[in-house]
């Protein structure tokens, strides 16, 4: 179910089934919401990558162990439409991050509004805004990773895919492993342009013979066979 625009141009989640998103995140650590972005807002967003204005970063993956492509951190302030989607998107998520770290033990509550979650970053030394654009061409890939910038971890976070598979790249897709007790396992994700998948920064409850067990989770892309693909990463928690 596709989430429509307001008349500010920023998307609207109420029309996503967050029941069922909840229960996707509890049984896989993802879920996909399809139709997250317009394709008109998902090229204007590529369309930064360029511009040298507006990022406080730029990262070459190869030169730190990463993978191969490249991406930027964005400056504060943000674009408005990844501003106030960062925003909305937290609200709905606040209430599951809160239940898995009940279930886990952790006696970290996340406030209701991102505001006063910045602010708590922002007090333990994380100030460094830590949404991102990122670039793959041919041959790139990103290795499976958690995206952890300090003591302060929002559990979930979401990307968003700007570019259409089979027409701007191939390859490249978003996969996901799950690390327990049980064994390993891994999710191919599936998605189009202006898809988002949110999913598990770190680690997430799952159900266990007796209660419930930790399962860590890691993410990454698999190589680009031709083209050029970009997303944007969306990070709750900023950076020290």
């Amino acid at each position: 179910m596709k989430a429509s625009a307001s008349r500010h141009g920023v998307m609207t989640l109420a029309a996503y089934d967050w029941a069922q998103i909840g229960r996707s995140l509890d049984m896989y650590g993802n879920v996909v919401l399809p139709g997250f972005l317009a394709a008109r807002q998902c090229d204007e967003l590529a369309a930064l990558y360029p511009r040298e204005s507006g990022f406080r970063s730029r990262i070459v993956m190869a030169r730190h162990g990463f993978g191969r492509g490249e991406y930027k951190y964005f400056a504060y302030p943000l674009p408005p439409l990844l501003d106030g989607l960062r925003h909305m998107l937290y609200q709905r998520l606040a209430p599951i991050a809160n239940r898995w770290n009940s279930q886990l033990g952790i006696g970290t509550q996340y406030p209701p509004e991102l505001g006063a979650f910045l602010q708590q970053c922002h007090e333990a030394g994380q100030r460094r805004p830590t949404p991102l654009i990122l670039q793959y061409g041919e041959g790139d890939y990103n290795c499976l990773h958690q995206d952890l910038y300090g003591e302060c971890v929002f559990p979930l976070q979401a990307v968003i895919l700007l570019s259409e598979p089979g027409r701007d790249f191939t390859g490249g897709e978003f996969v996901m492993t799950a690390l327990s007790s049980q064994g390993q396992r891994a999710d191919v994700v599936a998605l189009r342009q202006g898809d988002a998948v949110v999913f598990a920064v770190n680690q997430r409850p799952a159900p266990a013979r007796r209660g419930l067990r930790k399962v860590a989770m890691r993410h990454g892309v698999c190589r680009i066979r031709s083209g050029k693909r970009h997303t944007v990463g969306l990070i709750f928690h900023d950076a020290t």
